[in-house]
């Protein structure tokens, strides 16, 4: 197993969740990732001693090694960008018009004769 090639380890890691590519095979859906964490958790032990642990929280998080589950390179392995969801792309309507929360709901019904 080798580390990721294209992309520091670290810097993966912080930005969240990633999307790797083997060059070698092609594959997309399948990979053994090695990572070293650092939490943070709540621990909380019943009366009879039963340990229950809560709230963990990621504090840091390093991907260590990387490798195709299809062929076993690691060396050939690249971090992928993610792709933006459409919504979260899309650019807001101009000023005066109205966006697409504007057009949801029934329309005003109009009082008088």
């Amino acid at each position: 197993m080798a580390t990721v090639s294209s992309a520091s380890p670290d810097s993966a890691a912080s930005a969240g969740p990633v999307r790797y590519r083997c060059a070698a095979c092609g594959n997309l859906t399948r990979f053994d990732v090695t990572t070293t964490q650092r939490t943070r958790a709540y621990h909380h032990y019943s009366l009879s001693g039963d340990l229950s642990v809560e709230e963990p929280e990621v504090l840091t998080e390093v991907v260590e090694e990387v490798s195709c589950r299809w062929c076993g390179s690691g060396k050939a392995v690249a971090v992928l960008p993610l792709a933006v969801p459409a919504s979260a792309s899309a650019e807001p309507a101009p000023a005066g018009e109205p966006g697409p929360a504007a057009d949801s709901g029934p329309p005003p019904e109009r009082s008088g004769a």
